[in-house]
Formats: structure tokens, sequence, C-alpha cells
């Protein structure tokens, strides 16, 4: 009988889930009948659902003891739940499903989700970009993948990112099969950079660029959109393969360029503001969408700008006109200086050719002076214009920056934009005379002005120079012209060649008349010869007639600070006068005895140094080019 009564009951086994029936709920415990010899207690707690706890209700449970202390079955729900759960999970795990939980709190790096067992979810794995601040998610039913399961410490780890990039993937898909170029869809902003906007079109993001966004011109993508707005943009362009698709906000409406050059003609003056600046010019806003440059080049007919801020600034109002339009490339050619006469087209009249104009020293260059015809309008003083008589090596010599000076107008480029302009042509040539007031043969008295190497200068009246090499110094076998005479001297002289068309004469020295007296700073003595110390811009071209090429010697120090007493720039070697025999071979040739008449000796060439440029007005640099740091482009 007590062997029939034991088999009537299960077979249970500790530690397995069995079913069992409700039969008593007693206030925080409810009793179990798992068909066992005793009833099992289970807390009211572990029923996550109250209802489930009624009476006659079935439900699951762990038997942990068949028998405890007081002889009662030991159960528990919560942890059969969890054995149950975790065999759904492994399930899951291997079949790849979707589930659905709850995020219930957050943890260090991510959150907890209950899935019926706690289960952690990453941050990074909440969704495709981040998204709200830390513990924003909390409380919200989402649906996940398990990425990660491990079986013996029973870790579950989750995912919603994949859930979503797995549904982009359809829905990318889905769109790239619908999209066609000029379609209008709506999508929301999700994020913006300083190059534009991203719209998710609903499940693939597609990029509104900066320069589609509006017509007019903006700084930055926040000036149109903000994040969260729902917007509708048209389909510029896209790529399957690539996965990109180009968005427009302007172009759902009609462009400002169409009919431009009926509302804009060329030569028309037109008021705009200036947006935008640059090194090579400024952008002048016509109308919301329709920018025109004015270029640098085109903001003033006389002033050289180093940058359009010395004329303008952004936000200014002005007056330009349309030099060029260009409806396919979106492009207009404005200028500001075009709004008023070009200045060079005046100069001619007002400076016909030989007019004496006043004017001050702009600035010095190697090859001449630039004088401020007016205000923007330079003409060059050539340094060949500068005098009549001496060599003038540099501008500097005569001329300083700052002085105002009297010119004659030489020439006129309006083309161009080249003034020639002459100092030396205000006084007739002093060498136009030479043929009347002096001969071969005649002798003459003057003040040795200059001595160098291959001989001494002899000034003459009215500025003339005449050159004494040192094979005519009235001594054989001279080693130095010192020896003979020095500046200051006062000499008499034989005119043994005159050339007056090439400025030059050559002279014999007879004899020392009077020697000079001895002082630290010798001077030529201007008072008794009438020849100048320095010469003056006008003054003579020592002659050239004499003497092999030798570098220049030292040039004197001022006799004054007076620009009128610049000691004289020894001019060119001249061609040397031709010594006592016909041909000499130690030296070039020598000139005839004083009775005969002397052959024609050779040119020779000028002293070392840098070529003298060409005449104004032979592929000089225009005034324009020449800046106040006196470094013309040549």
């Amino acid at each position: 009988m007590k062997l029939l009564y034991e088999e009537s009951f299960q077979h249970l086994e500790e530690g397995s889930v069995v079913k069992g029936r409700v039969i008593r709920v007693e206030r925080d415990q409810v009793l179990v009948d798992v068909g066992y010899k005793s009833e099992g207690v289970v807390s009211l707690k572990e029923f996550t659902d109250p209802g489930m706890a009624a009476v006659g209700s079935e439900v699951e449970v762990l038997l942990e003891q068949t028998e405890d202390q007081d002889g009662m079955v030991v159960l528990s729900k919560r942890k059969a739940d969890r054995m149950k759960n975790w065999e759904r999970l492994v399930e899951v795990f291997d079949s790849g499903e979707v589930m659905e939980g709850k995020i219930t709190c957050r943890v260090k790096g991510g959150y907890n989700v209950d899935l019926g067992m706690e289960t952690f979810l990453p941050a990074s794995q909440v969704s495709l970009r981040p998204s709200g601040p830390p513990g924003s998610h909390v409380g919200k039913v989402l649906r996940f993948k398990i990425i990660k399961l491990n079986r013996r410490r029973k870790n579950v780890v989750l995912s919603h990112r994949v859930v979503l990039e797995e549904e982009r993937e359809v829905s990318r898909d889905r769109i790239f099969k619908e999209l066609e170029i000029g379609q209008l869809r709506k999508g929301e902003v999700k994020n913006i950079t300083d190059f534009g906007a991203f719209v998710d079109l609903g499940g693939i993001d597609g990029l509104l660029h900066i320069t589609d966004m509006s017509w007019g011109r903006i700084s930055h993508p926040s000036e149109v959109v903000a994040v969260g707005d729902n917007i509708e943009v048209m389909v510029l362009n896209f790529n399957s393969e690539k996965q990109k698709i180009s968005l427009g906000l302007k172009q759902r409406t009609p462009s400002p360029w169409e009919n431009v050059e009926e509302r804009y003609p060329v030569d028309s003056h037109q008021k705009g503001r200036v947006v935008n600046i640059t090194d090579y010019g400024a952008f002048v806003e016509l109308e919301k969408g329709v920018e025109g440059l004015v270029h640098i080049s085109e903001m003033s007919w006389t002033r050289r700008l180093g940058h359009p801020t010395e004329v303008v600034a952004i936000g200014d109002v002005v007056e330009v006109v349309v030099l060029a339009i260009d409806t396919a490339k979106h492009k207009i050619s404005l200028g500001m200086r075009q709004v008023d006469a070009n200045p060079w087209t005046l100069v001619k009249e007002k400076y016909p050719v030989g007019t004496r104009i006043t004017g001050r020293i702009r600035n010095l260059t190697d090859y001449g002076a630039f004088m401020e015809v007016e205000e923007g309008i330079d003409g060059l003083i050539h340094v060949s214009d500068l005098s009549w008589e001496r060599r003038v090596n540099h501008p500097s010599e005569v001329l300083k920056k700052g002085d105002r000076v009297e010119a004659v107008v030489l020439s006129i480029s309006p083309d161009d934009k080249r003034i020639g302009l002459g100092i030396k042509q205000l006084h007739g040539d002093p060498w136009s005379t030479v043929a009347e007031d002096y001969q071969v043969g005649q002798l003459i008295s003057g003040i040795v002005v200059k001595t160098v190497s291959f001989g001494a200068f002899v000034g003459l009246e009215g500025g003339i120079e005449g050159l004494a090499h040192v094979s005519q110094l009235g001594s054989e076998g001279v080693v130095r012209v010192e020896d003979v005479v020095t500046v200051g001297d006062r000499v008499e002289a034989e005119i043994v060649r005159l050339e007056p068309e090439k400025k030059k004469m050559g002279l014999a020295i007879k004899k020392v008349l009077e020697k000079a007296a001895v002082k630290e700073t010798e001077a030529p003595a201007e008072a008794e010869t009438g020849v100048p110390a320095a010469a003056e811009p006008g003054a003579a071209v020592a002659d050239e007639s004499a003497g092999p090429t030798e570098p220049e010697a030292t040039a004197e120090p001022e006799a004054t600070v007076e620009p009128e007493a610049v000691v004289p720039v020894e001019p060119a070697e001249p061609d040397a006068p031709a010594p006592v025999e016909p041909e000499a071979p130690a030296e070039p040739d020598a000139p005839a005895p004083v009775e005969l008449e002397a052959p024609a000796e050779p040119d020779v060439p000028a002293p070392s140094g840098p070529e003298e440029p060409s005449q104004p007005g032979e592929a000089e640099p225009t005034q324009g080019e020449a800046g106040e740091s006196g470094d013309p482009t040549p």
C-alpha cells in the first residue's frame, strides 16, 4: 500500500523545471502543487505579472529542493523563467532573429536591457550616429539582435545599430530604384557641416551642398537649415554603386541668371553691394543670386593698387559698368573705373608735345626719373634727357625724390599710358655752336676739372669739356697724369680733334699756365673760367675721343650740398686721339704731329658699367608700373 502511494507521485529531480498549479495565495507567498508529497512555496515578488499568481493558474517553476527542513518543496519562479529565457536567447542567437526589449537603466559603457533576463547594450550600438545626451534612451522599447553570447558566463551583448543598418540597406535598395534626377523628395536634416547638410531620405542620406542651398551667397549652411528640419529637396545626381546622392534646395525656384543679359546689358551702369573681397578683386551683388567680379585692374585708371581693400570694403554700395556676361558659366565682369572718363584720353590734349610742365619727382630708377604730371599720371624723364653736356649714369646724380622740377613733354602715348619728358630740352644744346666757336688747331685755355688714368678733362667756357689724352700732355713717357696736371690747373691746349655731332673734343696740352692752389678739398675755379664745378642738367658732356677703356675713377666728393654742386660723373671713356706716329704697336693710333693732319683713330668702348637704357618710348616700362618703391617692371 505504501509503495503504491509513493508511485502515485511524479518522479521529480532537483534543478529541473516543472509545471505546477497555484492552489492558494497567502500574503506574499504562493502555494504551488507540482504533484509531489507536499506543496511548494514561491514568493509573490517572483511573479512579474500578479495575474499569473491566480488560484488555478498553471506556472513553470524550478525545483531547487524536494524537501527543506520544514518538509516543504523549495521552488523558484524567477530562476525557472531565467533558465527558460536563456534557452530562448540561445535559440535566437543561433537563428539570428530579432528580439524586442526595454532599456531599463544606464550603466558604464552602455545600457541594461530586459529580455526576460538582464542583457547589455553598448552605447555605440544604440544608433547609427550619436544622438541625444547619455541616458536619453532609458525606457525605450527597441528591436535588438544578439551579437555576442557567452554560454559559460551567460552574458548577452545586444545591438540596435545592426538592426537599423539592415533596415537601411533594404530601404537604400528600394530608394535607389525609385530615384530620378529632378525628382522632389522629402527628408529630415540629420547633420550639418561647414560644406553642407546631410538629409535622411528614409534610409539613406543625401548631401545638400552649401552651394546648392541658395542662389544668393551664404557663409554657413546653418543660415538656411537646422538639424531636425523636414525639407523638400530636388535630386540633382546619384550613384547607386557609390551610394551617393546630391541634393539641391535652390533648384526648386527659378534661376536668377535666366535672361540676365536683358536685365544687365553690356555697358550699362548698375549699382550693387560688395559681398566678398579677394586678392584679385571684389564681388558685387547686383541682385539676390547674381554677382559680378570687379577685377583689381578695373578699379582705377591711374592708381596702382596692391589690394582691393584700398578702394572698397564689404558692404559698400558701388556703381559699376557691365563689361561682359557669360550666362553659361554664370559670370559677369564689372568695372568701376569705367564709370569715369579715362584721364589718359585727355592727356594728349592737355599736354601737347613741347609743353613745359612742373611736377614732383615721385620715383627714381636706374634708367630715369618719374615725375608726377597730375594725380595718378606720371611721366618718365629718361636718364639720357637729363643733360646735354655730361653723361649721367644715374638720375640721383642730378635729382632726388621729392624735387619739383620743370620738364618738356617729348612724347605721349595714351594707349600705352606713357609720357616722355626731358629736362635738357629746356635749354639749347651748347654743342650746336661749337663748330662756329672752335676750330681744329686753335689754342684755348681752360681749367682741369678731372683727371683719370687715360687723361685729363679740361673745362672751357659755356660748359664744354674736352679730353687731353695721356699721350697729349706735352711730355713723352708720362706714366701718371697727376705728374703733369692736377685738378684746378689752368692750362693752354690745342684742339686736335673736333666732332660736335658726337659731342667730342680732343685736346693737346701745351703748357700749364697756373698751378692750382693746394687745398684739402680741390674744386675747379668756376669764377675764373666760367666752367661749373658740377654740371647741372644741360652741362657739357666730356670729349670721348681719346684714351683706351679703363675703369672709372672714384667720384670726387660733392663740392656743396646744393644740387648744382654735384661733382661731374666721369663720362664714358672716349676714343683716343691719334698718337704722334701713324701707327704705334704699344698703344692706340697716335695723333700726327701738330703740323700734320691727324689720322682717324678707332672708337674706344665706353667704360665698364650697366648699359644705358633705350630712349623713352623704346620698350620703357609704363609710368604706372613704377611704384613708390622704385622697382618698376622693365
